[in-house]
């Protein structure tokens, strides 16, 4: 067997994220390998760290079981592409970033070619499927993850697992403060503001948007002096906005594109959709609704197969019901409109909520995650010469 490559290494991310964290990880590197040489899957993040881009994850990003059947000419080739640069170019150390069903089968070639994996970011095992912990335990050499809960999770399935802290601890922060903000998009200041986060995705939008439109006309009703604030995501167009009620209400709302993390700071309350954006206004401290509706068919599933107490990412790591979930049938426009009255600024609930959210924001980490990836990492290559 050949000796392994000291100064290579092998990045795989097959999403935008995780190819913005692989990106900072491989920067955190460089800083104490200059030479370091590396190559693997990823997108145009890796590509401007140095990475040399033998798969792009453009190709890769598929969800749902009828696409991914679709792709799986790419999905092949793409795995073929990488083992064969595992086997002929032996980087020193195989970084594998979320993406687990892909991941795990390259790190299976990898173990094979006793090459070592460092995986950074768990699969969710711990909502379901549990059993692969024994199958990743076996092919993984260190595992790196960013949810608190998670260390103790793999702790009782015999895996020791180093917690990093969340990396959104270091990119989630605002600058502009609340006046500069609305000053800069010609948002006169009103008594209270109210976030629409109905997702980034088109479907979220579709589903999501015309429920919390509806909500927030009757939440108007009530509080007059209310202005409603809503991010335009870079990859849409304010059409998709208006095809799905932005015009059916008269609302004070303001659509706002850029400046994602001051629009959040500049809220008083927010209602959104579930996901990485609960974390993200738990990291500004900015209270929140939470919901989400999937179709009748995958919500029976998941709550057949998905074993967590909560649906939002928050409540998760705060093991307790901090901020509030209206699914499926719960999420109406008259229930959120009547929780979000529940919370509304001012009341004890609102600062209670705060409190516990600013315990969620430390227990998320304090930063530098990337950073101690990188040093993760480095205990696989062997000390500079001289």
């Amino acid at each position: 067997m050949a000796a392994l490559n000291n100064t290579d290494v092998m990045i795989v991310a097959g999403e935008a994220s995780g190819d913005m964290h692989g990106a900072r990880v491989l920067q955190a590197l460089q800083k104490h390998l200059p030479q370091l040489r590396s190559y693997g899957m990823g997108g145009e993040a890796l590509r401007q760290a140095g990475m040399e881009i033998l798969v792009d994850a453009a190709d890769m990003a598929v969800v749902g079981i009828m696409e991914v059947l679709a792709h799986l000419g790419a999905i092949v080739a793409a795995q073929n592409t990488l083992h064969r640069a595992l086997k002929e170019r032996r980087p020193r150390l195989l970084i594998l970033i979320d993406y687990p069903d892909f991941n795990l089968m390259l790190a299976k070639k990898a173990r094979r070619l006793h090459i070592p994996v460092l995986y950074y970011i768990s699969p969710q095992v711990w909502a379901w499927r549990s059993g692969r912990v024994k199958k990743i335990r076996g092919l993984v050499d260190q595992m790196a993850v960013i949810l608190p809960f998670e260390k103790e999770f793999y702790a009782r399935h015999g895996f020791e697992v180093t917690y990093v802290g969340h990396p959104l601890a270091d990119s989630v922060k605002a600058t502009l403060g609340k006046e500069a903000f609305l000053a800069r998009h010609g948002i006169k200041a009103a008594k209270n503001i109210i976030g629409i986060l109905p997702g980034s995705r088109r479907k979220e939008i579709a589903t999501m948007l015309p429920v919390f439109l509806k909500a927030a006309s009757l939440v108007q009703k009530r509080y007059p002096e209310t202005t409603f604030l809503l991010p335009l995501a870079p990859t849409l167009s304010r059409d998709v906005l208006t095809e799905n009620g932005l015009l059916d209400y008269p609302l004070d709302i303001h659509v706002v594109k850029g400046d994602r993390y001051d629009l959040m700071a500049s809220c008083d309350l927010v209602m959104a959709a579930s996901g990485t954006v609960t974390l993200e206004l738990a990291l500004l401290q900015i209270p929140m609704l939470v919901s989400y509706k999937l179709s009748a068919l995958t919500y029976f599933l998941g709550r057949r197969f998905i074993k967590v107490d909560f649906a939002s990412l928050v409540n998760l790591v705060a093991a307790e019901e901090v901020v509030p979930e209206l699914l499926q049938d719960e999420a109406t426009p008259a229930e959120i409109a009547r929780t979000l009255q529940k919370f509304w600024p001012g009341s004890e609930a609102h600062a209670e909520m705060t409190a516990k959210l600013a315990e969620v924001k430390d227990a998320l980490g304090q930063g530098g995650a990337s950073e101690q990836v990188a040093k993760l990492a480095l205990k696989f290559y062997a000390p500079p010469k001289g």
